[in-house]
This record gives C-alpha cells, structure tokens and sequence, in this order.
C-alpha cells in the first residue's frame, strides 16, 4: 500500500474549475494505476477517472466527460484531475485511490490505498 494526500479542493462558483493532485510523499505512483472517486451526502462513493501506470489510457465517467481531465506527471509525481465547467451536482468528497494493477481502471476490491479526501464545494 501506499500513503496518498489529496489536495486542491475547496469553494468555486458555478462554472468555474479546480485542480485536484494526488501525490505521495513515501513512494512513487508510477507503478500504480490511480483513480479519482468522489462521494456526495447521501450517496454512494462513485469512479469518476482511472489512468494506467504509463500514463498512455485513460478512461472518464459519462457525467463528466468533456469537462473533467486525469493526468499523471511523473515529474512531480502526481495524478491530476482537472475539474472545468463545475456544476452544484459536482460537490462531494474526491479521493484518489492507487492499485497495483497494470489496467487502466481496476476492480474496486484493487484499490488499496485511499487518500483522506478533499472536499469540492459548488455553489450556484
């Protein structure tokens, strides 16, 4: 497993964009598939973006396709999740989570390590 820290949520207006990260202090995520889930009140946490190790696929929710980008930066050893064009049903807790995997989006029993979360918040 590997200790993952989220960062980048916070206020934004309807519309607007934020940048979520996903990094690791203690170990490189290049040998992890990496995901971004998001949990709202009330409901169940749901996959919102998967990207494969390499960096070459990647796989986005439905909702938020066009609208909603995850990349890796091996560099800086983070998986982005750009977050454009916000709407009120955006907000929820996001999380990454890593899997040791070579897919591009795991079974969800595969993602062992879990950030704490950060919350995004949209406001109409």
């Amino acid at each position: 497993q590997v200790r993952l820290t989220e960062s980048g949520g916070g206020l934004v207006q309807v519309g607007g964009s934020l940048r979520l990260s996903c990094t690791s202090s203690e170990r490189t995520l290049e040998t992890y598939a990496v995901a971004w889930f998001r949990q709202a009140p009330g409901k169940d946490r749901e996959f919102i973006a998967g990207i494969n190790r390499s960096g070459t696929t990647a796989h986005t929710r439905n909702s938020v396709l066009g609208r909603f980008i995850i990349s890796r930066d091996d560099d800086k050893n983070t998986v982005d999740l750009q977050m454009n064009d916000l709407r009120p049903e955006d907000t929820a807790v996001y999380y990454c989570a890593a899997a040791n995997s070579h897919m591009t989006v795991a079974p969800l029993k595969e993602y062992e390590s879990w950030g704490q979360g950060t919350q995004v918040t949209v406001s109409s």
